[in-house]
């Protein structure tokens, strides 16, 4: 009997097998190494990206306020009621005053902002240091066709071709009706509403802030309402710096211009969320809009230039050095520091950049140091 051919199998060995598994092993940890180094690298891209886009809209939008920061407005301030009892409010996030009987173009605010927690990881925040606000004013240029409010005053005799203007001052101040014929409300590109604030001026240079608390046509009330007036700037019956300071000797109400003004307040706000504290912008005491997300510091420095020949210069500064005021504010300093949105995956830390600028207020007083 013949036997069978026996035949060579075809095939992996089990060692051969395990090395190819092996190696296998090894090309997908690899992969998935080159894969999670890609995830995190772009995850600290992304949260860089989202970081530094929030500082640079805050740098920009505060900057471009400052470059109009003192328009139209009196380089020695505009008076504010003062005197025994009276207290002028100033918008922000702590119960605040501004001190003083005049209000600068931009107001100092060192230190007065909340103390904001620094975040560690997305479980701990350390104790912050107190940060600071910035209040600053500048002349309404929306009102028509690029002429301000005050283009003709309130009330004018007529001068030659120079039409008269018929508006009228209530005699205690609490209301003001305009002339159409020299400041019609109605072309206002931005209707003046209750919460505006609207600055007088008489031919002397003396001064009167106001805020409005109705407007009837022609006609802007100026009550006594503190759920409007949340300032106190219509306190009329304060000794000194109100409208009615603006009255000849005789009484009677001289030549007056109007211009409205907008005040714009920047501060950190750790109360809606003290984890996450974001940058606020309140114009006036309206509602404040928030404009820049995870930013955690902010900080105000400037530079004075005084009167001196040659004049000398102040850079730096928290406060107002001896014997200038305000006015005397040539640039102001800006640092913002902010943090990723939130902790990366791998650490479970956050990321954090800043950023500065410095801005020159063109509209303040010149001084020529070349001269």
């Amino acid at each position: 009997m013949k036997e069978p051919i026996l035949r060579k199998q075809i095939g992996f060995t089990m060692v051969e097998f395990l090395v190819a598994t092996a190696i296998s092993l090894v090309l997908i940890a690899a992969a998935v190494g080159a894969f999670s180094d890609a995830l995190r690298s772009n995850e600290v891209v992304t949260l860089t990206a989202d970081m530094n886009d929030n500082l640079r809209a805050s740098i920009d939008l505060i900057s471009r306020d400052l470059l109009f920061a003192g328009t139209g407005i009196p380089a020695s301030g505009i008076g504010i009621p003062s005197g025994a009892g009276v207290t002028i409010n100033r918008p922000d996030l702590n119960p605040l005053t501004f001190a003083g009987t005049t209000l600068p173009a931009v107001s100092l605010g060192t230190g007065l902002g909340p103390a904001v927690q620094v975040s560690d990881t997305s479980a701990s925040a350390n104790p912050g240091t107190p940060s600071d606000i910035l209040t600053l004013l500048y002349q309404d240029n929306t009102w028509n066709n690029g002429e301000s409010m005050d283009s003709s005053p309130i009330i004018r005799a007529a001068v030659g071709a120079t039409p008269a203007c018929n508006g009228t001052i209530s005699p205690t101040g609490d209301s003001v009706t305009f002339d159409a014929a020299c400041n019609d409300l109605s072309k206002a590109r931005v209707p003046i509403q209750a919460g505006d604030l609207i600055l007088f001026t008489n031919t002397a240079g003396a001064t009167a802030i106001q805020t409005v608390t109705a407007v009837n046509g022609q006609q802007l009330s100026f009550a006594k309402n503190p759920s409007i007036d949340v300032f106190g700037f219509n306190q009329t019956g304060a000794p000194q710096g109100t409208i009615l300071q603006l009255q000849s000797p005789n009484g009677t109400w001289p030549s007056i211009s109007a211009t409205r003004i907008f005040m714009v307040t920047y501060y950190l706000d750790n109360v809606a969320d003290p984890l996450r504290p974001r940058l606020m912008r309140q114009v006036n005491f309206y509602t404040p809009q928030p404009v820049g997300d995870v930013v955690e510091a902010l900080t105000v420095r400037y530079n004075f230039v005084d009167a001196s020949t040659p004049p000398t210069f102040y850079p730096m500064q928290s406060t107002v050095p001896p014997g200038l005021s305000e006015g005397n504010i040539r640039s102001v300093n800006i640092f913002l520091g902010a943090r990723s949105n939130r902790p990366q995956s791998r650490t479970s830390k956050y990321l954090r950049d800043n950023m500065s600028m410095q801005v020159s207020l063109r509209s303040l007083s010149y001084f020529n140091r070349y001269q």
